[in-house]
């Protein structure tokens, strides 16, 4: 029996200055807890995070990964629209 798989989350973080952090997860509370303890990435690291802005769902990896690239791509200004479309 094939177990379903689980969806994969592209959020968005609002960082302590003002600059925003993009990636993608299958737990995103557990991955932005890890953020805010320093376990996340370099970047979150030196810029903790504040809040979660967004959150969008995907049905697997790669689909949430070509998002999060197309995320990375827009202007900051764009970001959290193009994310909320």
């Amino acid at each position: 029996m094939v177990s379903p798989s689980r969806p994969w989350f592209l959020y968005l973080l609002e960082c302590r200055d003002g600059s925003y952090y993009a990636g993608i997860s299958t737990d995103v509370q557990a991955r932005f807890a890890a953020h805010q303890a320093g376990k996340g990435a370099r970047y979150t690291r030196s810029r903790p995070p504040l809040r979660v802005l967004a959150v969008r769902e995907y049905p697997d990896r790669a689909a949430a990964s070509r998002a999060e690239w197309e995320l990375k791509r827009q202007p900051r200004e764009r970001k959290l629209a193009w994310l909320l479309q």
